[in-house]
């Protein structure tokens, strides 16, 4: 590519979690200099309850970051989603991207590919062909059927899209990104992270758990029940926020009242992805239901207690050891909370999500032509059965 050729590649993040996924293609893109990078942050990253976490990726030093500030406190899903149109909307006139890249599973993911689309721009989605269950798989179909072309974690993810009406050819197997992070050897260690942090313990479990939108109306009961079973434990844990979905200040208030004055918790907003990772490997157990455990804590061998039904579907996919789902009865979380607690127990290695090279990958397919080659008009294409 020429000097004055430089394609325009615009990356949408709304939480601490997808940028944490997409950071290694970021960084592979701005390092390859034959394109011109823009990211557009918005979501989670714009809100001081969250940590504002939009300062991580500014210290990244990657160029071109728009703000976009897309809620409000009270905000629904649709709402948060028609004002990521707008705002996205406007940046896209402004920038005039060739490729908008989005990932996963949330509105503003579904509200940049709805903008691609409607504005004859070439969308790619990260890590589509997933499932779990609740209506974030539906928004991850709905992020797919809006994206021209798709780069997935694994055959399987890549099945599904072509069962959906996908062409093979527009369709990648790349590993899942965050696999470049985690097997790197440039980790923060785990004092390094307790001093950043202020983690007041070394023998812990992490707690993550994250409101079901379809669930919302058993939303304080459950919660009430994780909280009693970690309580009764008398072990440490590192408890990291909930996402911005609707129901979340229901759990952060009962965290507020039960564990803010607690000695044996410690709550912390956001994290940086890197020094979650290494306090991840280092941990007794995570327990909630976050994607953490399905994917970065089987690669480490951590045990999993996987709290309810948000990543059912998606455990059930997972092979090996180490993950175990377990209802809301604090009775039988604490039975496996006590498993894990008095002594750090590893299982084997599990990963189905790629082995690595992701960021590489993804920059070989920029480069030469094939995402270029295929056209923003999509057709259905019918499985002959």
């Amino acid at each position: 590519m020429g000097k004055n050729t430089k394609k325009k590649v615009a990356f949408l993040t709304g939480t601490r979690a997808d940028f944490g996924k997409i950071k290694p293609l970021i960084g592979r893109v701005v390092a390859d200099g034959n394109f011109d990078v823009h990211i557009f942050a918005t979501g989670m990253h714009m809100d001081s309850k969250y940590g504002s976490t939009v300062e991580e990726i500014e210290k990244t030093g990657f160029p071109n970051i728009y703000k976009f500030i897309n809620y409000t406190g009270s905000s629904t899903l649709d709402a948060i989603m028609g004002n990521t149109v707008l705002g996205f909307g406007n940046f896209v006139r402004q920038v005039e991207p060739d490729l908008i890249v989005v990932h996963g599973d949330r509105s503003e993911a579904m509200a940049g590919a709805l903008v691609g689309a409607l504005s004859n721009i070439h969308v790619s989605h990260i890590e589509g062909g997933e499932v779990s269950g609740t209506v974030d798989e539906i928004i991850r179909h709905a992020v797919s059927k809006l994206s021209h072309t798709h780069f997935v974690a694994n055959a399987e993810a890549k099945r599904r899209l072509v069962q959906m009406g996908e062409r093979e050819t527009s369709v990648f197997v790349i590993g899942s990104p965050d696999l470049d992070i985690m097997k790197s050897d440039e980790l923060p260690d785990f004092k390094t992270v307790q001093k950043n942090y202020a983690i007041p313990f070394s023998r812990y479990g992490i707690v993550i758990f994250h409101p079901v939108t379809t669930e919302v109306g058993g939303l304080l009961k459950e919660t009430k029940q994780l909280v009693e079973a970690l309580q009764a434990s008398k072990f440490n844990y590192v408890v990291i926020y909930p996402n911005n979905d609707p129901g979340t200040d229901v759990i952060l208030s009962v965290y507020e009242e039960k564990l803010r004055r607690d000695k044996h918790f410690a709550l912390y907003p956001s994290m940086r992805f890197e020094y979650f990772l290494s306090l991840l490997k280092h941990a007794h157990f995570i327990i909630g239901n976050s994607s953490s455990g399905v994917r970065e804590a089987p690669f480490y061998g951590v045990p999993v207690i996987n709290v309810g039904s948000r990543q059912k579907n998606r455990v059930k996919a997972k092979e090996g050891g180490g993950i175990f789902d377990v209802g809301h009865a604090s009775a039988e979380i604490l039975s496996h909370i006590l498993k894990f607690s008095k002594k750090r127990v590893r299982f084997e290695s599990t990963n189905g999500f790629g082995s690595g090279g992701s960021a590489d990958n993804f920059m070989k397919i920029l480069k030469d032509g094939r995402l270029w080659n295929i056209g923003i008009q999509k057709q259905f294409l019918d499985i002959t059965f």
